[in-house]
């Protein structure tokens, strides 16, 4: 009995599934199932929404719980994380996760859950947003810290526009009669500064990558999924700024719409100008070199990008009136879904493959009985 309890033990820790091993990323997977749920809202795909949705929920109970209990029991590795440039900046997927929950709940009208979502992942947004590029740059204790910069440090700007997202919903949603019409021009201020807070963010961390590629050699390991983050936030950018140009007269609107509307469609057709490079990276990656192409955690980092950008360009073609963009979203939809289901199965699989794995090596060590041996 003990001997199948620590090999439960060791999977758990293996997968990140136990509180002393859990990833700083890993609210990541439910970015992707909440963002899936989303799109199939968009498409009218309501039975798909609300069960993309729900398990969105699950993973991210389990997880909050998993990471309080990290906190409680193994503070001083969750305090080496946030030190760690590699990993703190996957600490912004909580806040990501919770807001792209939000959202899902201002699409099926429930807008004062997504108002307490909505503070939560603001309130979280402020302090890890102060505390984490102190902790994991100042107070690094790995250097020079440029040579750690990689795809999770666009997570920032993912969740800085996660924030900008939710508020400009709320700015749009609320009926004359609801309580939350009267904080509009607020809920469309603070959407306004964090979609310009998020672009800047883009822009600083698109210099670090920049140098770190010039100065430091960076191999076909370093080009993993979380890079496709960089695609990802500039999508994310883009349906903020879509909601923001939704969301109804405002003061602050009439001095930013027009460059709120431009930079949003300059930041689409970058995106899209990403996908073939990273999709080439990949294949550089895995076919070139021959990294090995399995499941791993990291995947999700790819999954939600891939249906962000389905969103943006669903958002960016009803709000641009462009019918050939929201073709595109409407479309890319099923190559997230795709994707989403792909990296599902392989984690299932990879886990029933652990299982038995882990059940040989038991059945290899069990002792011979003693009338085997005679």
């Amino acid at each position: 009995m003990s001997t199948t309890v620590s090999d439960f033990a060791r999977l758990r820790s293996g997968w990140g599934l136990s509180p002393a091993t859990v990833s700083p990323g890993c609210f990541a997977s439910v970015m992707a199932t909440g963002i899936v749920s989303v799109g199939a809202h968009l498409k009218g795909l309501e039975a798909l929404s609300s069960a993309f949705f729900w398990l969105a929920v699950v993973l991210y109970v389990f997880f909050v719980v998993l990471v309080a209990w990290r906190a409680a029991r193994f503070p001083d590795a969750l305090r080496d994380d946030l030190h760690n440039p590699k990993k703190a900046f996957g600490f912004f997927t909580f806040v990501a996760a919770t807001n792209v929950l939000a959202t899902a709940l201002e699409g099926q009208s429930h807008m004062r859950i997504a108002l307490v979502l909505f503070c939560v992942g603001l309130l979280c947004w402020l302090i890890l947003g102060y505390l984490i590029p102190f902790m994991a740059i100042l107070g690094a204790k790995s250097g020079p810290v440029i040579t750690h910069v990689n795809g999770t440090w666009f997570v920032w700007v993912v969740a800085a526009q996660s924030v900008a997202v939710v508020a400009s919903g709320l700015a749009t949603g609320p009926p004359d009669s609801s309580p939350l019409a009267d904080f509009s021009t607020g809920f469309s201020l603070i959407a306004v500064i964090m979609w310009a807070v998020g672009v800047a963010l883009y822009v600083a961390c698109a210099v670090f990558m920049g140098v770190r590629t010039l100065l430091h050699r960076m191999g076909p390991e370093d080009l993993d999924a979380p890079f496709w983050v960089t695609m990802g936030a500039l999508a994310i950018s883009v349906v903020a700024g879509s909601r923001i140009l939704e969301s109804g007269p405002a003061p602050i609107l009439t001095a930013t719409e027009l460059l709120i509307s431009g930079t949003s469609a300059l930041l689409w057709a970058f995106a899209t100008w990403l996908i073939p490079a990273l999709v080439a990276a990949g294949i550089w990656r895995h076919f070139r070199h021959r990294i090995p192409l399995g499941y791993s955690a990291g995947l999700w980092s790819m999954v939600f990008p891939l249906g962000m950008y389905s969103v943006a360009s669903t958002y960016v073609g009803q709000a641009d009136s462009i019918p050939a963009i929201e073709w595109i979203g409407q479309q890319w939809y099923w190559i997230g879904l795709t994707v989403w289901a792909i990296v599902f199965c392989g984690m299932v699989w990879s886990f029933v493959r652990s299982l038995r794995s882990r059940g040989a090596v038991n059945q290899q060590d069990e002792p011979i009985p003693t009338d085997a041996r005679a």
